[in-house]
């Protein structure tokens, strides 16, 4: 099992831990056992369709004898009406199921319509969208598979596996090159085969970064469009570009055609509403 397979695991056991507990009385109470049924997954939002997978994984670890067909599957264009998936099984689990299915396949395909959008906007362009790791704890992994899905990359996962030198570490470790050569000292010390970004928030920190060398990209901290422009011909290629920081919806593109490699958005993740869904009786 790889870590994204495990991370997905303990989710869901946290999951339905918090939601079931000992037993969904309601459900227990008024469904006999032997009761089965049909739900469907109706969508009432147009948007971009994330989750499926995750949701066929719910299912299965919850009650293997539940069969689901599939209609739309992740990354596909929805619409009001539209039925992504129908589940036959026991009607008690089809109700213990539903609102931790909902939860995340709202969640992951309200990411993935936002991101979409963010992708089309820079159609045209050789400019990427990030994701960062301004995510829901816990749910990290998911909503990363969303952005994904939605047409954008994923950033580094977490702490562990890239090294990013923010303002903070630049502080704290005493400036650009004692940042830079702890880094790839680290690095060496401990085996590491790390890519290196560094955060600048200054012309002069960027031409430091540009005499140190030994950084794999370079981000420009809440740079105005004018300033990315002269940044990206600074650094000529010479390394991968980041655009961060207070760039919106509406300015995304006045970066793009800066040059700048890719552009990282945290309201892809932190600030992204569910795509409207049911799952209805049928």
């Amino acid at each position: 099992m790889n870590k994204e397979e495990e991370l997905i695991d303990r989710l869901i056991d946290l999951a339905f831990a918090e939601d079931i507990g000992d037993g969904d009385h309601t459900t227990l109470s008024c469904i006999p056992a032997t009761a089965m049924g049909k739900s469907k997954l109706l969508i009432k939002e147009p948007g971009i369709l994330a989750g499926i997978e995750v949701a066929k994984e719910v299912f299965r670890r919850f009650d293997p004898t539940m069969k689901v067909e599939v209609f739309i599957n992740d990354g596909a264009e929805v619409k009001p009406g539209d039925v992504a998936m129908v589940v036959e099984g026991k009607v008690q689990s089809l109700l213990q199921t539903e609102r931790l299915m909902l939860n995340i396949m709202q969640r992951m395909s309200g990411i993935a319509t936002m991101t979409h959008q963010y992708a089309e906007k820079l159609k045209g362009t050789n400019t990427r969208v990030l994701d960062t790791r301004k995510t829901t704890p816990g749910m990290r992994i998911l909503e990363k598979m969303a952005v994904k899905i939605g047409g954008g990359v994923n950033h580094r996962i977490g702490l562990f596996d890239m090294i990013l030198l923010k303002d903070n570490h630049v502080d704290f470790a005493g400036g650009i090159d004692k940042a830079i050569n702890r880094a790839k000292e680290y690095c060496r010390e401990k085996g590491k085969d790390l890519k290196i970004e560094i955060e600048v928030r200054n012309f002069d920190e960027l031409q430091q970064v540009l005499d140190l060398g030994g950084v794999d990209r370079i981000m420009f901290d809440n740079f105005t469009p004018e300033m990315t422009k002269k940044a990206v011909d600074m650094v000529a290629g010479r390394y991968e570009t980041e655009s961060s920081g207070g760039i919106t919806f509406d300015t995304l593109r006045d970066y793009a055609e800066c040059g700048v490699d890719f552009i990282s958005v945290g309201a892809l993740t932190h600030s992204v509403k569910g795509l409207d869904m049911s799952f209805k009786a049928c």
